[in-house]
Formats: structure tokens, C-alpha cells, sequence
């Protein structure tokens, strides 16, 4: 199968909001399981009473339609479930709930990763860290079915499912099993639970979890390949577009080239909806990760996927990067295009209550706060599309501005002015998140001008603060500003020879995709430029 495809059809299932499949998508789906090698089975146990028995049987019948190597059988049984069989073996892959919506790509996907295919099996390296895990791991992800970071986490937990025998792994439902996501009192998506304990809520990366694991669970005694170092031309540390940019650039050069990143796509995975991306009216975010990969793989380049880098050195004037798990790059010219993260407000009680009120992801975790009130913190773009998204949603909306007037957009500050259960609150600073020890009751607020501070009684809060340079490997190697971004000249140059940094890492202005993408391969040319001068 051509990874385009594969991209292609994932993206345009997730768009679907039919329970059946219809015929255009049984042809892809016939494509897709075409080159299945083993046969599988929907084990599935449920009660005919369930309120969704109907709809899981139906979309599990149309998928078996689609190839003759999957079948299903039912029984009856408490609750609603099914589990994956390989040639009769379970292969730790469970699902409690009706994988719908964006969580189709996810049943698709751990069938493909059972026969040792699909675009997310990590490569070699990788993959010896998930065998190596002490079990036995049983891990339980909560998600919700509109939450657009929960598939990145289902799909990495059951690929470490497949990869190793010691460890399982079921996506549960919330919607459905309402009263166990009260019980636990979750206030946000994805939640991740190992053998019982809570582990990580939100937005993740496959790197991220397995080294939670490793922490938690321990590491049997593996080969450590990583032992030998690697050499290449140009190392560029990002995957987003300003380091895709880069490392085509490069390899377009015939220079050899690694990209490390946690993920291909970066922050722009998290973007809903790009339309203003030159050439390319109207695009997603998922969307354009995807064709960044794919675009990735038209080159000789080495995709280092789900790698987070711990230090970079200056040895003999070469860069030595050290990546968690023991690998070590050596080049003589790094680029750096780490990109930015959603900023935090760093005040007391934001990060005790994280995924339990107090959130980053309107369109993750909005659902869970239907008919109550809510603060987002933010009056740019970010702050007041949540406002406006939430405002449909929720009983009540407030935001809170930190300056005297707003920065989105004309058009989305009239648009969130608009609606009668929206209120905005300028020049007003965020002290503290205020809960009751299991969630959050309130926040406390100081008007700027007056100094003086209230509680703000609520459900939730929202932050959208902007972003915040992913810089912190690197401040004590290249200059940084007091906001934490690199330094670099026109060219994309640091003060240190030999490194370079593009994109929203960077002081460059105007944090936008089009502009990364310059700036990558910008830092790629005078990278070129000084390799031909003899200066690396």
C-alpha cells in the first residue's frame, strides 16, 4: 500500500458521521486489508439490551465485509466490548465502546499493526525499547469519540500492545460508560491509566508514554545498538514544517540527513482547520502532517520518529546529540526547529488540576463541560475561537484577557461580542485555580487596574496563552531572548558555528506554517552555503 493512500482514507473516514460505511469506503477498505496475512476475529461480548449493541454490531459487520480474513462472533456478556484475535490469539487489543468517528482509524489501524503493517509502527530502535518493557502492563485510555488528540494516544498504546505480549490496552468509550468517568472523576481526554494508576492526560507522543512506562514498569536487559554513534551531514531536530523544510532542503542536496521529532507534524497537528497556507485554500491540520511525511519519504532522509533529545555537545567542533534510549547523532551542522507548545499560566492549582478542569484542547475536552460554566484565559485568535466554540457547548462563557483590549482578529472578536452567553474581562490577571481537591470550583482573578482580586465561581478553565519557544535542551548551548526563542541572524544562523535554527523556535516574527516552512529551508541553504565555504 502507498502511504498516500493509507493518509488519504484515514483522514477522510475521520470526516464521517455515518455509523455504516458507505460503499466508497468498503472499495478502500477492500484495498486496505488486501494484503492481510492472518486471519482475525471481533471477539465480542455484549448485551442485547445495550443501548449501542446495535450500532457496534453494524460497523464491526461492515468492516468484516470488507475482507475474508476477518470474522466476528458474539456472546453475551455484561457491558459493551470487543477484543482483537490473531489466529485465535488475543493480541492484548481491546475496545470498550463503539470505535467511531476518529476512532475508526484506530480499530483499522491495530488490525494493520497485528499483521506487522500500518503508517505508525515505530521503527526498529523503537521497537526493541516496547519488547524490552517489564510487564505484565495493563493500560486503559479514556477518550472521548470528537477528541482530536485521543486517536495519538489509542493508536500508540495499542501499538505497544502488538509489539509485546506482557502488555493490553483498552480505549474506553466516556460516553458511554459515564458512570466509571465519574467515578474517577476525569474532567478531561485522554486519560491514561496504568494498572489502575493515572499516568497522563491530554495531548501525548508515543515517546512521551513509553518513557513513562520505562519509568513505571522497568526495561528487561535489551541490545543496546545504540551504543554505536551515527554520523550524518546535516541533523535537523524538529518535524514540523519548518523541519520537514529542512531536511528535504538537505537531502535535496544529496547531503545525508536525520530528522529526529516526537512526531512528524508537530504542533500543526493540533490545528483544526488551516486556510491560509498559499496555494492550498483549505487543509487540516492531521492533513498536512500527513503529507509532511509523505513528502519526507519522496528523499533519502532518516525519519527518526518518537525521539526526544536529552543534550547536544560540541566536541572537536562537531554536534553530538544524545536521544533518550541511548542513540547518539554526530554532525557537523545541526539545525534546530523544535517549534512551541501551548504556554501554561504557571499560577497555583494549574497543574494539580490538569484534565480535572483545567484544560488546553477546547475541542478535546469541551464535551465534558455541556451546559456548564467555563473561562478560557486569552484574548487572541486562540482564546476567543475557543470562547466562540464553547459558547455552543456551554451554559456560560468567560474570558480573561491579561491586556486592556483584545488581539484576534476583528472578525472573531465581533463574532464572540455576539453571543449572549460570552463575557469579557480586560486587563484582568490570573492568580490562582481554585478546587476542591478533586476538581476545579473557581478562579481567582486581579483586575489591573484597581489590584483588586476575586474567586470567579466555575467548572472549568480553558488556557490559551499563546505559545512558548520549545528551547530548553538548548539555552545553554545557543543565545536565547527573555521569551526563550533562539537567536538567529537573517540567515537562520546562531552564535555558535555550525548551528542553525528555524521557525517558531526561533525570534524570527509572525509564528506562522508558511513562514516556518521558509525559514527551514532557509537554515538547510546556509547550512549548504557554509559546508561549501569550509566553514563546517
Amino acid at each position: 500500500m502507498k502511504p498516500a493512500t493509507n493518509a488519504g482514507f484515514f483522514i477522510q473516514h475521520e470526516r464521517q458521521n455515518k455509523n455504516m460505511l458507505d460503499s466508497s469506503l468498503k472499495e478502500q477498505l477492500h484495498t486496505v486489508f488486501s494484503d492481510l496475512e492472518n486471519r482475525y476475529v471481533f471477539d465480542i461480548t455484549v448485551s442485547e439490551r445495550h443501548e449501542s449493541y446495535n450500532e457496534l454490531v453494524e460497523l464491526l459487520n461492515d468492516v468484516v465485509s470488507c475482507s475474508d480474513k476477518i470474522s466476528m462472533q458474539v456472546k453475551e456478556g455484561k457491558g459493551l466490548a470487543f477484543v482483537i484475535l490473531k489466529n485465535g490469539e488475543n493480541t492484548g487489543v481491546k475496545f470498550r465502546g463503539v470505535p467511531n468517528g476518529r476512532e475508526f482509524t484506530s480499530l483499522l489501524l491495530a488490525i494493520l499493526n497485528s499483521d506487522g503493517k500500518g503508517k505508525n509502527i515505530p521503527d526498529g530502535f523503537i521497537a526493541n525499547r516496547v519488547k524490552a518493557l517489564k510487564g505484565p502492563v495493563h493500560l486503559t485510555t479514556y477518550v472521548s469519540l470528537t477528541c482530536t488528540n485521543c486517536p495519538d494516544i489509542v493508536q500508540a498504546l495499542n501499538v505497544m500492545a502488538v509489539l509485546n505480549t506482557d502488555i493490553s490496552h483498552e480505549m474506553v468509550d466516556g460516553a458511554i460508560n459515564q458512570q466509571e468517568v465519574d467515578a474517577l472523576k476525569l474532567q478531561g481526554v485522554p486519560a491514561v491509566f496504568a494498572d489502575g494508576k493515572l499516568i497522563h492526560v491530554g495531548r501525548g507522543e508515543f515517546g512521551e508514554l513509553l518513557s513513562k512506562l520505562e519509568n513505571r514498569y522497568g526495561s528487561k536487559e535489551r541490545d543496546r545498538e545504540s551504543g554505536v554513534a551515527k554520523d550524518y551531514d546535516v541533523v535537523v531536530i524538529g518535524g514540523g514544517p519548518a523541519g520537514a523544510s529542512a531536511a528535504i532542503y538537505s537531502a535535496r542536496k544529496g547531503l545525508s540527513v536525520a530528522l529526529l521529532a516526537e512526531r512528524i507534524g508537530g504542533q500543526v497537528k493540533e490545528t483544526v482547520d488551516i486556510e491560509n497556507l498559499i496555494s492550498n485554500p483549505e487543509t487540516t491540520g492531521e492533513e498536512l502532517a500527513n503529507n509532511l511525511k509523505i513528502h519526507l519519504q519522496d528523499y533519502p532522509v532518516d525519519i527518526l520518529e518518537h525521539r526526544k533529545v536529552e543534550k547536544v555537545e560540541i566536541v572537536d567542533g562537531k554536534k553530538v546529540v544524545y536521544v533518550n534510549g541511548g542513540e547518539r547523532m554526530i554532525t557537523p551542522a545541526l539545525i534546530i526547529a523544535t517549534g512551541a507548545s501551548w504556554r501554561k499560566l504557571n499560577v497555583p492549582g494549574e497543574s494539580g488540576y490538569t484534565g480535572k478542569g483545567v484544560a488546553f484542547c477546547p475541542h478535546c475536552d469541551g464535551p465534558f463541560y455541556k451546559g456548564k460554566h467555563v473561562a478560557v484565559v486569552g484574548g487572541g485568535n486562540s482564546g476567543i475561537e475557543a470562547a466562540i466554540d464553547l459558547a455552543g457547548i456551554c451554559s456560560k462563557v468567560t474570558v480573561f484577557e491579561f491586556l486592556d483590549d483584545l488581539k484576534a482578529d476583528k472578525v472573531l472578536q465581533e463574532k464572540a461580542k455576539s453571543l449572549p452567553n460570552v463575557e469579557i474581562f480586560l486587563g484582568s490577571q490570573t492568580t490562582e485555580v481554585v478546587g476542591n481537591g478533586d476538581k476545579v470550583t473557581g478562579i481567582r482573578v486581579k483586575d489591573r487596574k484597581t489590584e483588586q482580586e476575586r474567586i470567579v465561581n466555575l467548572d472549568g478553565i480553558f488556557v490559551q496563552i499563546g505559545l512558548a519557544a520549545n528551547s530548553a535542551v538548548f539555552k545553554d548551548l545557543v543565545s536565547v531572548n527573555r521569551f526563550g526563542e533562539i537567536e538567529i541572524d537573517g540567515h537562520c544562523r546562531t552564535n555558535v558555528p555550525g548551528i542553525y535554527a528555524a521557525g517558531d523556535v526561533t525570534t524570527v516574527p509572525y509564528k506562522q506554517i508558511i513562514i516556518a516552512m521558509g525559514e527551514g529551508a532557509k537554515a538547510s541553504l546556509s547550512a549548504f552555503e557554509d559546508r561549501v565555504r569550509g566553514v563546517l
